[in-house]
């Protein structure tokens, strides 16, 4: 099966989707960050709840400080994984493009890259059975 230009526009040239594999990664990876905050606030957030109802002073403004603190993580948090996602797209795309403005290029170092795994690989099978 031929690739199309679409096809590797998109990452999905010679049967792999490598771009769109590295992008889902990423996702779950920060759904599952995202999803454990969430649980930890939540927590924290209960537990401010618990204590609401104690009078005193010191605990007052000490479930004062927590909930500020909480309100500027999830603001930090947010910033930080807009500023996170826009680099990755950055980052893919700069790839993709190289890729597509230098494609011996990229098959240089994929071939040259092979070929030193290779070695390594041998040197080690070599090594491997001879130490035995």
């Amino acid at each position: 099966m031929e690739s199309t230009p679409g096809d590797v526009a998109a990452g999905r040239h010679n049967g792999g989707t490598d771009v769109e594999a590295a992008r889902e990664a990423s996702r779950q990876a920060r759904a599952a960050v995202r999803q454990e905050v969430r649980k930890l606030i939540a927590e924290v957030e209960n537990l401010l709840q618990c204590l609401k109802d104690i009078a005193d002073p010191e605990l007052a403004r000490a479930r004062a400080e927590v909930e500020n603190a909480i309100a500027a993580t999830r603001q930090a948090l947010a910033e930080r994984a807009d500023r996170v996602r826009h680099r990755a797209n950055e980052t893919f795309e700069a790839g993709n493009r190289y890729v597509h403005d230098r494609p011996w290029s990229a098959i240089g170092v994929a071939a040259l890259s092979a070929f030193i795994v290779g070695l390594l690989v041998r040197r080690r099978a070599i090594g491997g059975t001879g130490s035995m």
